[in-house]
């Protein structure tokens, strides 16, 4: 009977632990959705879009929504044969209505468009704009994909996917949603592919496509899309479904790589332990480690749970810088001036062992070369934290962070 009392006890003070994070996420929540009303974020600093040559193709990138956009809707406005579109979000407002429109002129010129969204995504977008012409081919990635099988862990993950393919010639893929906002007031990452990459981009959107539809979608969509390789160039695709999580693995090999350089501009840092410990580890080897995230980001919480990091990263060397004035939104990570990666995924779990994510690996000195020279752009609208600083920050605030770390598995 003893040893039964003691389970009882144990287990109500864990349930009563999980409850006290719960209620203080809640209101840490709370507190920064009041502090920001009304707020508008400030203009930040933007490196213009320049082709550079990768392989037999090229890539570009982009910093700035509104330049992104525009190149999108020319592409989708130039389209002869097919469009593939897949996004997370894809907000009503001008910019998604703008989208829906290039779409639906370009099915009325006889193009084969396909558009993939996230429904739990976008839940809050009203009901009428998600009803397309019966001419465009859209799949609504269900909120409930496990159906009876609630048990099957693989049919969690949300896609949060970006792409846009157009015909054979053009790719993008990257951070950026549809929205406004995205399009002036938050900073994030995009890329625009030809080349070879282009195919590997078009079977990504086709095998998510046949992974997802439904009896009312039809037949499976079948490409005719060439074999050939980009070598400097891959596409790394995580699939829940088929539970394969390469991103994961794709970072951890080029940071234990890394003899020079590491910089990483991510929204949210919440990695597993494995993970921090290689960026750690690098750079304890004398890597110039460099680490760029929201000094307030659009979540409070996970700001506090990537807080809980900032120490040991710092005490091993490593520089960290928060961007200012507004939500630096990009997945982005470049090392020893020739390896580079841009994609979807975030470094949390959610992304890398939850979500449908894509990333493109890329080995070219010059798109390092401007991947580096972004970097330091956003640098100068970033604040560096220093050792100093982040030790004399207030015990209430280490309690925070201690209080919520648990949390970290579930983000």
């Amino acid at each position: 009977m003893r040893a039964k009392g003691t389970v009882s006890l144990i287990r109500r003070t864990l349930l009563a632990i999980f409850a006290v994070q719960i209620l203080v996420a809640l209101a840490l929540t709370l507190i920064d959705s009041y502090r920001r009303r009304g707020k508008k974020p400030k203009p930040f600093p933007v490196t213009p879009p320049t082709p550079v040559p990768v392989g037999e193709g090229s890539v570009t990138t982009y910093t700035y929504g509104r330049d992104l956009y525009d190149d999108m809707i020319t592409a989708i406005e130039g389209a002869r044969s097919q469009v593939l579109l897949e996004t997370y979000i894809w907000k009503g407002d001008v910019t998604g209505e703008r989208f829906k429109q290039a779409l639906a002129d370009a099915a009325d010129r006889g193009v084969d468009v396909y558009a993939i969204y996230d429904r739990f995504a976008n839940l809050v977008v009203a009901p009428a704009f998600k009803r397309f012409s019966p001419r465009l081919n859209v799949l609504a990635y269900p909120i409930w994909a496990a159906g009876w099988r609630f048990f099957d862990l693989r049919r969690y993950g949300r896609d949060h996917r970006k792409i846009l393919v157009v015909d054979d010639e053009v790719g993008f893929v990257g951070g950026y949603n549809l929205g406004d906002a995205y399009a002036t007031e938050w900073r994030d990452t995009h890329v625009r592919v030809t080349g070879p990459g282009v195919w590997d981009l078009k079977r990504a959107f086709a095998d998510q496509w046949n992974l997802s539809r439904h009896a009312k979608h039809g037949g499976p969509l079948l490409l005719d899309t060439s074999a050939e390789w980009e070598p400097k160039l891959r596409v790394h695709r995580n699939v829940p479904r088929l539970w394969m999580f390469p991103i994961r693995a794709m970072y951890l090999e080029a940071i234990n790589r890394a003899t020079r350089r590491l910089w990483l501009t991510h929204a949210y840092f919440i990695p597993d332990t494995d993970f921090v410990e290689a960026v750690i580890a690098a750079a304890k080897r004398g890597v110039d480690v460099r680490l760029l995230v929201p000094a307030t980001s659009n979540h409070v919480v996970a700001d506090w749970l990537s807080r809980g990091y900032y120490g040991e990263l710092l005490a091993a060397g490593a520089r960290i810088f928060r961007y200012q004035d507004a939500m630096v939104h990009a997945k982005t990570a470049t090392v020893d001036g020739m390896w580079s990666t841009v994609g979807t995924a975030n470094l949390d779990r959610m992304s890398l062992t939850g979500n449908y994510e894509i990333n493109l690996e890329v080995i070219d000195a010059g798109l390092a070369a401007e991947f580096e020279r972004i970097f330091e752009t956003d640098c100068t609208n970033a604040v560096e934290l220093t050792a100093t600083e982040w030790d004399q920050r207030g015990l209430h605030r280490k309690f925070t962070e201690i209080l919520l770390t648990p949390l970290r598995p579930l983000l």
